[in-house]
């Protein structure tokens, strides 16, 4: 009878530590900082455009009219491919433990004619891998021309919404609305046709915002 007493005792014990802990780990999570990585390519980048003036420091301006605590790393880099940001994910999610991961790529994927299939695996795999880290995820959808054919351009754009869907992301659905769709679109890309000016990028940010700006606030 008396070891009976002490099992159910040491039991007990068991239970209590293990909910201290799990409290212990909410609360660490709760309490970390706000931190917005962005993962992206060109767009994201500022590329032709003057420092400070891209939808990504926009965003981080934002934040502090909004007096929202939270900081912004811009991990993007021209040219860079879903493969390219699934390889560097791991080291960033490890270097700056962000609280929200914002993946922002797929574009040259297409301009590269790569299989669909492999952007959607890659998109996969950099959602489980952000989310395993404690990192809520914003996918951010693009489009291409009409030249690529009718077909595979509703299949590429198709793709990032499945994936959000799928693996329970956020999803802002395409990052140049307002801008390849305008009216004046000549005077907001570059000589390149490609490249988005400084006056675009504020309507990037006004399509992120309104899906982000949620997420942040639920912390």
């Amino acid at each position: 009878m008396v070891r009976r007493r002490d099992r159910r005792a040491w039991l007990a014990h068991c239970s209590l530590m293990l909910l201290a802990g799990a409290g212990a780990g909410a609360f660490a999570a709760a309490a970390r900082p706000a931190t917005i990585l962005v993962v992206g390519d060109s767009l994201s980048a500022e590329y032709g455009i003057a420092r400070g003036s891209g939808w990504v420091a926009l965003l981080g301006e934002r934040l502090a009219r909004e007096k929202i605590a939270a900081s912004v790393v811009n991990a993007s880099i021209s040219g860079d491919t879903t493969s390219g940001g699934r390889s560097r994910l791991p080291a960033l999610l490890q270097q700056h433990r962000p609280t929200h991961v914002v993946i922002e790529l797929g574009g040259n994927d297409a301009l590269r004619g790569l299989p669909l299939a492999m952007t959607r695996e890659n998109l996969v795999q950099m959602t489980r891998a952000a989310r395993a880290a404690g990192a809520q995820v914003v996918i951010v959808g693009m489009q291409v021309p009409p030249n690529y054919g009718r077909r595979y351009g509703d299949d590429f754009a198709a793709l990032f919404g499945s994936v959000a869907k799928a693996e329970q992301a956020a999803l802002v659905p395409f990052l140049l609305a307002g801008v390849a769709d305008a009216a004046e679109a000549d005077t907001l890309f570059q000589a390149d046709r490609i490249h988005p000016t400084a006056q675009a990028h504020p309507r990037m940010l006004a399509n992120v915002w309104p899906v982000l700006a949620p997420l942040l606030k639920q912390r």
